[in-house]
């Protein structure tokens, strides 16, 4: 007996939009779109008769703003969301918002030649919407945000690297390990999934939230203790060695796993040029980048951790990385961050502040 298709529903106010959607959805056979909206109001009684899977959801639409409407809908009816967002700096702020409030993930509307440009990435379109089919909706408590437990630990080893890699619930998932962690913390490196026009507004969000100094990585800077270095989203980044310094190396280098950034060759280079000092961390993503270079970074000394199951958006990558023998531990999001100070601290001790 075959698998029922996942119901999809669209909401855009622009007809291209919601035309080049449904064709993308309905060329494959376990998804369909079972109906599209111009807007939140049409598509609140939608939703009511068709309860579909997966919402695809407009940021600027008339009638009521897409993150009100997100807002009421993750209060009242959680399910999966995949935010339609514009490539601007504008746009990225609101989809991280949305992000935030509950969204999923997002789908990016390119900036010229609307209709060919989706069409092209049909399959990672559909991708998406198979990941947020299988997730788990994280409902209003996304949007509350308590203050975050801050950690201290007065005897960091300033060796010791953290590396970070994520994808679909990634950048949620990021916030909450960086905003525990304090001022001496070792060096970050981040590896998340997103195009660019993404990453630095990302940077800066995190940037104003944490302790650490959050920003997008730049090609040849010094890896420093108490920051945190994002992968620009048209750009590999790697961990180099310039004599006795880390430096970041950023490549245009085709994408690996259908990525660049590629988690996997992050995690490639610090297991090359860090090794036991690196500790390697995989979060919440759909597929498998990621999973290999974790594996990498063990053999290579390097203490590596992977996001549980049940706290995962999309237990894709944590689940390739566990099968392979890649994670030396499986923890939940909440007890990451307290975990990487231990292994990071010289005499292993943490404290809540």
């Amino acid at each position: 007996m075959s698998k029922p298709r996942i119901k999809v529903l669209c909401v855009d106010d622009s007809a291209l939009i919601r035309n080049v959607l449904s064709r993308i959805v309905n060329e494959h056979d376990d998804m369909e779109v079972v109906a599209v909206a111009p807007d939140p109001l049409v598509a609140r009684d939608l939703i009511k008769k068709h309860n579909p899977d997966v919402l695809t959801l407009d940021v600027e639409m008339p009638r009521m703003d897409g993150l009100d409407f997100l807002e009421r809908l993750m209060r009242l009816r959680p399910m999966p969301v995949l935010m339609v967002s514009s490539l601007t700096q504008a746009g990225s702020e609101v989809t991280l918002r949305a992000l935030e409030l509950g969204a999923l993930d997002f789908i990016a509307k390119p900036s010229t030649d609307l209709r060919e440009g989706m069409l092209e990435y049909g399959e990672l379109i559909a991708d998406k919407i198979r990941a947020a089919a299988r997730s788990r909706p994280r409902g209003a408590a996304a949007g509350a945000r308590p203050a975050p437990v801050r950690l201290k630990a007065p005897l960091i080893s300033s060796e010791k690297l953290i590396i970070i890699g994520a994808s679909t619930g990634g950048t949620e998932a990021i916030r909450a390990v960086l905003e525990r962690l304090p001022p001496n913390s070792p060096a970050v490196m981040i590896a998340q999934h997103m195009p660019g026009g993404f990453t630095r507004s990302f940077a800066e969000r995190l940037d104003r939230l944490c302790e650490i100094t959050v920003s997008e990585a730049s090609d040849g800077e010094r890896v420093l203790p108490g920051h945190a270095y994002i992968a620009p989203g048209t750009a590999h980044l790697e961990l180099a060695r310039s004599g006795a310094n880390y430096i970041v190396r950023l490549s245009d280098a085709p994408p690996v796993n259908r990525h660049r950034p590629s988690v996997d060759v992050l995690f490639h280079s610090a297991a090359v040029h860090a090794g036991r000092n690196a500790v390697g961390v995989l979060l919440t993503g759909m597929g498998k980048d990621g999973a290999a270079g974790l594996l990498e970074m063990r053999q290579a000394g390097a203490t590596t951790v992977a996001q549980d199951e049940a706290s995962s958006v999309v237990f894709g990558m944590p689940r390739e990385a566990i099968a392979i023998g890649g994670a030396c531990e499986v923890l939940g999001l909440d007890a990451i961050a307290p975990r990487l100070l231990e292994l990071v601290t010289q005499a292993g001790h943490v404290q809540r502040v």
